[in-house]
């Protein structure tokens, strides 16, 4: 393969990157003079464009194509998670725009494109060596995104345990998949399933399964491995903390239930009650567990937002764990279902979450007491996403659930049904937490001194776009749903 067909197949990354480089040399050469609003929308809108390119590029180009046995793999299924991940990329952006903690415009806009590049990489991989670069490229950014709040130090603190742990669970991975090369002789997943397969697990690789379960559970922030999320949702700017919680969420799910469907083919195991069989399902099923149960309980307690937010993201961790067990195409595809809603609903959270605590200066809930009365297309969306979080019919995150529930049971048959049963009372636990914002929202009278929350419009505009999309993919699942099962197909997954 010639090294243009190769910039062919990675054009939509060559793009990210030389928007990037448009967005860094556009701030420095002529916007430092305006006002930082307008620094942060003319590059928002730059890299708005960029993005918009690279969908353009993958929906009018869709190619199919394995580069150097899985280094990139391009086929219907990985550009359809692509286009998912750019769009949560530019609501991310326009997020960015109303803020103002970092004179740095420029610098951070391009951070945000550098990690979506990294993302794009990642689930466009199945070679061990690739996935890690791409890891690592997404994860740095995402250190400094959390960090570039100068002014408060609570975003230094949670930059630094994201960075710390972060760093643990690289060494996880690595550990974990040099074990894998160890036992193989490959790095590519489906050439290292086949070699290791066999009529009795080996122990090396039982140990590979659980440090790669440990270095991706970091990732996507399951207990216990969630120690840094908290912080870095409470601590890190607005837009930062959505990307991590959304586009970073999809990514990393969507590649570890491939390492896991691939790389451990054949060493499943059972995580059924009273007949757990040696292999990854059986390690899955005790961290989706034990996800839930924190999640949700700890959530119970919290009075920031950001932090109630961050213990919700741990218990939907869980629920997603759920589909990955399934290691199936009806498992994966609602997995990318689920993550993909999940986004969009985290998102929007976030966005309002920003506007609000821009105006009263905090993010507890009371200071979202009589939100309503004040910005009521605010209130209203944030409504939505509350309740789609909670999983109420027909928004998006019912289906969402419904659908990974009938996955894990479809897939495990009565054996996974405990876990199940225990998702369906965490679930209902966390109606409590997601309705206790709503009742701040609109039945809590908000202090005489409260200051009164101005929604700019494009923020509305923007917010009420994300409440559509959770709407209309709950009422039209199909809509993404039969894209997936046809992508899943045409991948052979």
């Amino acid at each position: 393969m010639s090294y243009l067909e190769l910039l062919k197949l990675a054009a939509p990354e060559t793009i990210l990157v030389v928007t990037a480089l448009v967005v860094l040399a556009a701030d420095l050469l002529t916007l430092r003079d305006l006002e930082l609003r307008m620094r942060f929308l003319i590059g928002a809108m730059i890299s708005c464009v960029g993005c918009a390119a690279a969908i353009a590029w993958m929906l009018a180009l869709p190619q199919h194509a394995d580069f150097a046995e899985g280094m990139l793999v391009i086929n219907p299924l990985t550009q359809l998670i692509k286009v998912a991940l750019l769009v949560l990329t530019i609501f991310t952006l326009l997020i960015s725009i109303e803020t103002d903690f970092t004179p740095h415009a420029g610098e951070y806009l391009a951070l945000i494109l550098l990690a979506a590049i990294g993302m794009l990489f990642l689930v466009s991989s199945e070679d061990i060596l690739m996935l890690f670069i791409s890891l690592e490229l997404t994860s740095l950014s995402l250190y400094i995104l959390t960090a570039f709040n100068k002014r408060n130090a609570q975003s230094a603190e949670a930059a630094l345990k994201y960075f710390l742990f972060g760093g643990m669970s690289a060494a996880f991975t690595l550990f974990g998949l040099s074990l894998l090369y160890g036992l193989s002789g490959s790095t590519n997943l489906t050439q290292i399933a086949a070699a290791v397969q066999g009529p009795k697990l080996d122990p090396m690789l039982l140990l590979a399964i659980v440090l790669t379960v440990i270095g991706f559970g970091f990732k996507v922030a399951a207990a216990p491995f969630h120690l840094w999320a908290p912080d870095a949702y409470q601590g890190a700017p607005a837009p930062s903390a959505a990307f991590i919680a959304s586009g970073s969420k999809v990514a990393s799910f969507f590649i570890f239930a491939k390492v896991v469907m691939l790389g451990f083919k054949g060493a499943e195991g059972s995580g059924a009650w009273h007949a757990c069989v040696p292999g990854w399902v059986p390690v899955v099923a005790l961290v989706a567990a034990a996800s839930m149960v924190l999640g949700n309980l700890a959530a119970i307690v919290q009075t920031s937002v950001r932090r109630l937010l961050a213990y919700s993201a741990i218990a939907h961790a869980g629920y997603m764990l759920l589909a990955v067990m399934s290691h199936n195409g009806q498992g994966l595809s609602s997995l990318v279902y689920y993550s993909v809603t999940y986004g969009l609903t985290t998102l929007g959270a976030f966005g309002v979450v920003s506007i609000v605590q821009q105006r009263t200066g905090g993010d507890r809930l009371s200071d979202f007491a009589g939100l309503s009365r004040q910005a009521p297309v605010l209130s209203f969306c944030m409504m939505i996403f509350m309740l789609s979080l909670a999983g109420i019919p027909p928004l998006a995150g019912f289906f969402g659930k419904f659908y990974v529930f009938a996955s894990a049971i479809s897939s495990g048959g009565l054996g996974l049904l405990w876990l199940v049963i225990l998702a369906l009372a965490m679930s209902a636990v966390s109606l409590y937490y997601y309705l206790q914002v709503l009742k701040q929202i609109y039945v809590a009278q908000p202090p005489a001194n409260l200051p009164v929350v101005e929604a700019p419009l494009l923020s509305q505009v923007m917010l009420a776009l994300l409440a559509l999309g959770v709407v209309v993919l709950g009422c039209a699942p199909a809509l993404l749903l039969g894209k997936l099962d046809t992508a899943i197909r045409l991948a052979g997954l």
